[in-house]
């Protein structure tokens, strides 16, 4: 019987990526989605993945979403917490509504899909969570305090519940991904895009595929020894 994988945010830029390249993997793929209906029916027409709408910010929704994608493709044995917004502004802009928005979705999605199905997981003794960070979230970014915090406090959740996981068989990873060429990113002015890739030592914007395939190996049984652990993608842009 296959793996079961939910990508949340995953009808979209870096989640349509790793949707395709673990379902090319021989994974069950549910692309999880929050608004654009319209977005998510075309990726599924296109790629033969089953989308679900749920709000990873709503705890009760996360439960639910997850029980029926378990009832309707099996347990779920992967969780890739790719779901993200932005909220820009500097703190002293900043209205406390754009700040939680980011923190309960960012980093509180991260939770709510966790706690519904690290249980099932732990009983079969297998399993794969894989959080989406940022290098913003490792270096900090002006102008973000709300989403910088999220994305730092992801790779802190991921070593924490990666030493809860570990005698369980259940790995728990993140990628950093550096300024990747997405609508996210093609919003940010072209002046301002020049010098963040001006910053990039390779010279250029990575790609979502590249991403998806630092995902892909940490969901495999080839990364079961690797947990705890954070992986940047970033063209260079960050070395700790």
């Amino acid at each position: 019987m296959g793996r079961v994988a939910i990508v949340t945010g995953g009808t979209r830029g870096i989640g349509e990526a790793i949707s395709v390249m673990l379902r090319d993997e021989g994974v069950t793929v549910a692309a999880n989605y929050a608004g654009n209906e319209q977005r998510a029916a075309e990726f599924t027409q296109r790629s033969g993945i089953k989308s679900y709408k749920w709000d990873v910010a709503d705890f009760d929704a996360c439960q639910a979403g997850c029980a029926e994608v378990a009832n309707e493709l099996g347990p779920v044995d992967m969780v890739v917490n790719n779901a993200g917004i932005t909220r820009d502004t500097t703190i002293l802009k900043m209205t406390y509504q754009q700040w939680k928005e980011v923190i309960d979705t960012n980093l509180g999605g991260c939770f709510n899909m966790a706690k519904a199905v690290f249980p099932g997981m732990r009983e079969r003794k297998w399993g794969r969570i894989v959080n989406i960070g940022s290098v913003n979230g490792q270096a900090g970014q002006y102008g973000q305090v709300n989403y910088a915090a999220a994305k730092s406090g992801i790779h802190g959740f991921t070593k924490a519940l990666a030493q809860e996981g570990a005698r369980f068989g259940i790995t728990v990873n993140a990628i950093a991904p550096g300024y990747i060429d997405t609508d996210m990113v093609a919003a940010v002015p072209h002046d301002v895009l020049e010098k963040i890739v001006a910053r990039i030592p390779v010279g250029r914007l990575g790609q979502a595929h590249e991403i998806a395939r630092g995902v892909a190996f940490l969901c495999s049984e080839a990364g079961g020894f690797v947990t705890g652990s954070t992986l940047s993608i970033n063209g260079g842009q960050h070395m700790y």
